[in-house]
């Protein structure tokens, strides 16, 4: 009903801190920040996640363009279910694209980390 919520929220926080933070992060701090550097990455999976989401509760008649936009919230006991929704499937998903980004950043970072050290070997060599 309301899943997409959670990852849209966490969107919204995320596109704050990047904005905050890309102003402090230059290019030559950039390694010690290897997280808000990939920053860009979570809010694209989280924003095009969101917009899916929003659309397949549009598509099922879910998520309305009048009053109170989500069809669960005119009704106590449906409202009750969809917070319980939002906690449960809607956390479990936002939690779930940050860990998978998470693990994405340390395989990039590691992946750059062996590139230069290769490329600093190759110089030696020579």
């Amino acid at each position: 009903m309301a899943c997409f919520v959670v990852p849209t929220a966490e969107a919204i926080v995320t596109s704050i801190i990047k904005k905050a933070a890309g102003k402090a992060v230059t290019e030559e701090n950039a390694n010690k920040h290897p997280f808000i550097k990939r920053l860009g990455w979570l809010n694209n999976m989280l924003w095009g996640g969101s917009a899916l989401l929003a659309f397949e509760h549009i598509w099922h008649g879910e998520v309305t363009p009048w009053a109170p936009f989500i069809t669960a919230a005119s009704n106590p006991a449906a409202a009750s279910e969809m917070i319980h929704e939002m906690a449960t499937s809607g956390v479990a998903m936002a939690a779930l694209v940050t860990v998978a980004w998470a693990g994405m950043v340390m395989v990039s970072n590691t992946m750059e980390k062996r590139n230069v050290h290769a490329a600093a070997n190759e110089v030696e060599a020579k």
